[in-house]
């Protein structure tokens, strides 16, 4: 291979390359589990941002896309995607400031991103859930479908660890028991992304007639 060529696939595999990729393993899941995360799969809403006052979720996204800008310039790619992660992981139950770190540690926020064990894009989801609990058109490089995949896998693992986040997470990355990767994930989301709504947004949040 001539010295450029070499050159140029070294910086798109170093480009490609996730920061901490590693590979859920591939375990049977019983009936009741696979019917109700293949329901959770097939949603077909489009993401939108899910805030019990609608000016919190401006702030929010505000204040995300600013964080994030360095790694996605492009305005639009920002707001599409903070808002696809934030109603996927409301809707999975996880929180989506946890869920940000997680994909800073698995992917460094690139969509086209490939471990060495074959995982996929934003969230590293490992091909063999297609099989398992999805179909065979869906793509994991989507990043809608990703992000549906990686929240509805962490939801299973969370519930399979009984609320436990740091086993959890262990389970989502391959590495149950080793404590870096939970430690990265945890420590990214703190330092990173953690966020609290403005004083005067959880004001008026607080202020507004409850429902019976």
């Amino acid at each position: 291979m001539k010295p450029v060529l070499f050159l140029c696939a070294f910086l798109l595999a170093l480009a490609l390359r996730p920061a901490w990729a590693g590979a859920q393993k591939e375990e049977e899941l019983s009936a009741n589990v696979a019917s109700a995360m293949s329901r959770s799969i097939s949603d077909v809403n489009a993401p939108r941002l899910v805030f019990a006052n609608p000016q919190e979720g401006v702030y929010w996204l505000a204040e995300m896309s600013s964080r994030l800008e360095k790694r996605i310039p492009d305005p639009w790619m920002r707001e599409r995607l903070l808002t696809a992660i934030q109603y996927e992981s409301v809707r999975a139950g996880l929180d989506p400031q946890m869920v940000l770190g997680l994909i800073q540690v698995e992917s460094g926020f690139k969509k086209y991103a490939i471990s060495g064990a074959g995982a996929r894009g934003l969230m590293q989801v490992m091909p063999f859930w297609v099989r398992q609990i999805g179909t065979p058109q869906h793509n994991l490089f989507d990043l809608t479908l990703n992000l549906r995949y990686g929240c509805t896998i962490l939801r299973h693992y969370l519930d399979m660890e009984r609320g436990n986040l740091y086993r959890a997470l262990g389970r989502y990355n391959g590495s149950l028991g080793k404590p870096e990767y939970p430690n990265l994930v945890i420590g990214a989301w703190k330092r990173q992304w953690a966020w609290t709504p403005p004083p005067m947004v959880q004001l008026a949040a607080d202020s507004m007639p409850h429902q019976p």
